[in-house]
């Protein structure tokens, strides 16, 4: 039975395991318009980038599990985060089967609890939220800190309310357009 969980939102279902099975970039799309919940904050997923091991230049993975990306090639619906820059912490979930290392990052999110607020930016969500290298290797299909409810938002996806553009900050696999942003909320 999947858990319903309450509160400012109401009624909503915790995305299970198995949503994070599929591919990357499928994954990446249909987070769109589902809310993140980390604590006490709850916010809607308003923008992501795919990153696909072994295929993408870009990705932590591409060049095999080292201590960084070994994550990556675990279980799906576990947290990966890393530190870019040397001060900013960043937010993916991994994706796809055991062994198919994919991640979406998490770029953007519109803040509803406890305030209002558009943190655009993985860094600015990461330090907004206190998610830090610590928060790295989290199941978020069962933990009960940091976890995605499944907003009904798949017209999302259905209707095309959102853009495919170039992802942001990379020099390798610049074609791949594989960062998803929401038109409108």
């Amino acid at each position: 039975m999947v858990p319903q969980i309450g509160g400012i939102l109401g009624n909503m279902v915790r995305i299970e395991q198995g949503f994070f099975e599929n591919h990357v970039v499928e994954v990446a799309q249909e987070l769109l318009g589902k809310i993140l919940v980390f604590q006490q904050y709850q916010g809607i997923i308003i923008e992501t980038e795919a990153y696909r091991g072994m295929d993408d230049e870009a990705s932590h993975a591409f060049k095999g599990p080292t201590n960084r990306a070994r994550i990556m090639f675990g279980s799906p619906g576990v947290s990966y985060v890393y530190m870019i820059y040397g001060m900013y912490h960043c937010l993916n979930i991994v994706t796809e089967p055991l062994g198919q290392p994919s991640a979406v990052l998490i770029r953007g999110l519109k803040l509803l609890s406890p305030s209002s607020l558009l943190l655009d930016g993985p860094g600015k969500i990461c330090r907004t939220l206190g998610i830090s290298l610590t928060h790295n290797g989290i199941d978020i299909t069962t933990n009960d800190a940091l976890y995605v409810l499944d907003n009904d938002t798949t017209s999302l996806v259905a209707n095309q309310q959102f853009i495919a553009t170039k992802r942001i900050g990379i020099n390798k696999a610049t074609d791949k357009l594989w960062r998803f942003i929401v038109k409108e909320l």
